[in-house]
């Protein structure tokens, strides 16, 4: 009972991880290990410590079991022992009593990874073993910073960024974009405009004044995903195939400009899928794409320059694009019908599409979602829920 009591300040929740993930960190770990043994190997004389770190391991559980971590990004991972074995052999030179050099060295270590940003756990144990390596000769000199210290770091390094990114990672963690690069300017995406922004983040970690290990993109992507979770729940299962249109317009790779511009005026809609013998959507085109490639530098009038471009041209050779697969958008995103309209606003607000092809489970066109779908459903649900 006593025991029952005290378990949830010995134990902590763990985050929901799925089999694939936790597997996923368990492979990279052994490989990275491994492979900085290996290489380091290459290139220092000796065995055990004189090749690798003991710190290397700990760097790797957090490298590839918390990728997105502020702990874990490049600078903490080389900055971090570089200037913490730097600490430790000073200590070790400047301080003859073992253990007040060992305490010194560690705090000190924490002290200087704070101030420079580089704060890195491992950098603990690397400016420990610094100075108790130094009464064994194996970290006698500040060479020990550069090697196996600096090597190590910087092949384990690599090593992150390589499986990481292979095993679908985001590594290095992006931070807040700083500007809109899609519309070239300084405000929020559509979807950070309401709700939490950087601003309230950073004044909250301020206002806790303890160290998070999780960085401020992340932790503004969890608020973003609880909140579509609960609107998800209240509004209750719409999917795209429930609010897309189904009598639908399309072209193929080969149908000519001048067909594919009278079905966008005679429809008035703005873009139109266009589709392999399959009906797969290999692509989009739109109004934008005509008007990007209508060369409309030149001195004519624009509905001379426009006329000219969808128009085809006569012969059999021709200096400008002749058919829709020449200037298409591709590849087209495409989502499932069974997808919840939820999934629908980032890419229709942060994205900055406008028109949504809907496919089968076979990747087969079924129907178009656009934004004027979208706001319809949204609000349809909104007032159910009032």
């Amino acid at each position: 009972m006593m025991l029952k009591k005290f378990l949830p300040y010995l134990v902590s929740e763990s985050t929901p991880l799925s089999m694939g993930e936790k597997l996923r960190a368990t492979f990279a770990a052994f490989a990275a290990t491994l492979a900085v043994g290996l290489a380091s190997s290459q290139f220092l004389q000796g065995s055990g410590l004189h090749i690798m770190v003991t710190s290397m391991g700990a760097s790797a559980v957090l490298l590839f079991a918390a990728p997105h971590s502020p702990l874990t990004q490049p600078w903490p991972l080389v900055g971090g022992h570089l200037i913490s074995a730097f600490i430790g052999i000073a200590c070790a030179k400047l301080v003859p009593d073992l253990w007040v050099a060992t305490a010194l060295a560690v705090s000190l270590s924490i002290l200087a990874m704070h101030f420079t940003h580089s704060l890195h756990p491992p950098g603990g144990a690397i400016a420990l073993m610094a100075v108790l390596g130094s009464r064994h000769g194996l970290a006698s000199d500040f060479s020990f910073v550069i090697a196996p210290v600096g090597l190590n770091a910087l092949l384990m390094l690599l090593m992150a960024l390589a499986l990481n990114n292979l095993l679908g990672r985001r590594y290095p963690a992006r931070a807040f974009p700083a500007r809109d690069k899609k519309h070239q300017h300084d405000d929020p995406k559509p979807l950070d405009r309401i709700g939490i922004d950087k601003n309230d983040l950073q004044q909250a970690l301020r206002d806790m004044d303890v160290y998070l290990d999780v960085s401020e993109a992340d932790l503004n992507q969890v608020y973003r995903r609880a909140g579509m979770h609960a609107y998800r729940r209240r509004m209750g299962e719409i999917t795209c195939g429930d609010i897309m249109s189904r009598d639908i317009t399309s072209v193929e790779f080969g149908t000519e400009l001048e067909e594919a511009w009278a079905q966008l005026r005679f429809h008035k809609i703005g873009a139109i899928p266009v589709l392999d013998p399959a009906r797969r959507v290999i692509g989009i085109i739109s109004l934008v794409d005509f008007l990007k490639r209508a060369n409309l530098k030149t001195y004519e009038t624009f509905e001379d320059k426009l006329i000219k471009f969808i128009r085809r041209t006569p012969g059999l050779s021709s200096e400008k694009p002749e058919v829709v697969g020449q200037i298409m958008a591709t590849p087209a995103i495409t989502v499932q019908e069974d997808m919840h309209i939820l999934e629908l606003v980032p890419l229709l607000s942060d994205h900055g599409l406008h028109h949504i092809p809907i496919v089968n489970a076979e990747r087969r066109l079924v129907g178009m979602v656009t934004q004027s779908d979208l706001i319809a459903a949204l609000y349809a649900g909104g007032t159910k829920q009032g």
